[in-house]
C-alpha cells in the first residue's frame, strides 16, 4: 500500500529546491493515464510548428510539447550562462534526451571572426515553435560571447590549426 502512495505522488518529487538545472524540470515523472503538461498553442498564423498535426498523429514523439514557455525561459537562461565546452555538450545531450531537440554547433565553412561565424543548426522537429527555434541559437551565441574561452575550445575541438 505504501508503494502505491509513493507512485501516486511521483510527479511531485521533481519539485525540490535543489533542482535549479533545467533538465530536471523538463522531464516530469508521468504516471500511466496521467496527462502531460503541454505547451500552450501559439496564436493562429504566428507559428508553423504543426502542433495540432503532431497531437493527432498516433505514436508521435510529443516530448517537444512539454517545453512550456516558463521552462523555455529556464533553458535559454541556462544556455546564456555556459561554464565550459563540456557544459554546452551536456546541455546539447540533455535537450536531445528530454525534448528531442538536436543542436549542431561547429565553426562555419569560412573564417570565424566573431561568434556569428560559428554555425548553430537545429534539426527539423515537428511541434517546435518558430520562436524557440530562433531563441536557442541566439542564447548559445550570447553564452559564447560571455565566455569566449568556450568558443576557443570549440574551435580547437574542430581542429582550428589544421591549415597551419
Amino acid at each position: 500500500m505504501l508503494a502505491k502512495n509513493v507512485n501516486e505522488n511521483a510527479c511531485l518529487l521533481n519539485e525540490c529546491g535543489a533542482c535549479e538545472f533545467f533538465a530536471s524540470k523538463l522531464a516530469p515523472t508521468s504516471l500511466p493515464g496521467a496527462s502531460m503538461t503541454l505547451r500552450q498553442p501559439c496564436p493562429p498564423g504566428a507559428c508553423v510548428c504543426n502542433r495540432e498535426q503532431l497531437l493527432q498523429a498516433p505514436g508521435a514523439d510529443l516530448r517537444i510539447l512539454q517545453l512550456t514557455r516558463q521552462q523555455e525561459k529556464i533553458l535559454l537562461e541556462r544556455l546564456e550562462n555556459l561554464k565550459s565546452l563540456q557544459d554546452l555538450e551536456h546541455l546539447q545531450q540533455r535537450m536531445y534526451d528530454q525534448l528531442g531537440i538536436r543542436v549542431h554547433i561547429a565553426p562555419g565553412h569560412t573564417e570565424v571572426k566573431s561568434m556569428r561565424g560559428i554555425q548553430i543548426v537545429i534539426d527539423e522537429l515537428p511541434g517546435m515553435c518558430r520562436k524557440t527555434r530562433q531563441s536557442i541559437p541566439a542564447s548559445i551565441r550570447r553564452g559564447l560571447e560571455k565566455n569566449p574561452e568556450i568558443a576557443y575550445r570549440l574551435l580547437d575541438a574542430h581542429d582550428l590549426f589544421r591549415d597551419v
